[in-house]
């Protein structure tokens, strides 16, 4: 009898669990600014809302904010701290709650341009303090881990007037522990300027994995005023 009760749990856990995101269309909400301080140092600071659906089923929180050292016009290095806050229900997981993650990162940032197109490299590594339960077999069992990454992204930008851009990259995560191959990510959008140092960009995220695609939008917003004091 109590083998039929486990047996009817489980088959109601399976029936009742959220189909996988894969073939949804996901939507994320981004923001981002950086903002002079200094003639050397500038802030950065990012939020962003992603979800599994464009119409809801919230999936990850991320807030990120840096200290950037313009070492010159076209290059970059930056110290930073990020904190992520994932559900990742929507994808078929029985056994885990919401991950809640610290992370630190270091960042440089090579500018150069070729013809009309402006080309970004940026390269990062993250420490990844990662906080996760157990909540199937046992809440008391925590799944904490530490974990390391690098990043290479490379973007190019093509103005089209004043007012629109076309913004294009790819980027590749490469796991500095076991499965080498973290993820990529391949993006294309519109941009349009909306002031000097504001813009807005939507576009279409290819999102791979080893053992799946997500397809997301993006809309992102560019917010970059000076913050240092003008003279008179």
């Amino acid at each position: 009898m109590k083998k039929i009760l486990v047996l009817c749990l489980l088959a109601s856990l399976f029936t009742n669990a959220q189909q996988p995101g894969e073939d949804e269309t996901g939507i994320w909400y981004m923001y981002f600014g950086t903002n002079k301080i200094a003639e050397r140092w500038s802030i950065h600071t990012e939020a962003q809302f992603r979800y599994f659906e464009t119409s809801g089923n919230f999936n990850q929180l991320l807030l990120r904010t840096g200290a950037n050292y313009h070492i010159n016009p076209n290059a970059i290095a930056t110290l930073g701290y990020g904190y992520i806050d994932t559900d990742p229900t929507f994808a078929g997981s029985l056994r885990e709650a919401n991950a809640i993650e610290h992370r630190i990162f270091q960042q440089f940032i090579l500018k150069n341009k070729v013809w009309e197109f402006l080309f970004e490299h940026r390269y990062r590594l993250e420490q990844r303090f990662i906080s996760q339960k157990d909540i199937l077999s046992d809440p008391e069992i925590d799944l904490d881990r530490t974990e390391h990454r690098a990043r290479y992204r490379i973007q190019a930008t093509l103005p089209l007037t004043d007012t629109f851009f076309l913004n294009f990259y790819d980027e590749l995560f490469i796991n500095l522990q076991d499965n080498l191959f973290g993820q990529n990510r391949l993006y294309g959008a519109l941009g349009i300027h909306i002031t000097a140092n504001s813009s807005v960009q939507l576009g279409w995220l290819r999102n791979q994995f080893s053992n799946a695609v997500f397809d997301r939008l993006q809309i992102g917003f560019f917010f970059n005023p000076d913050l240092r004091k003008k003279s008179k």
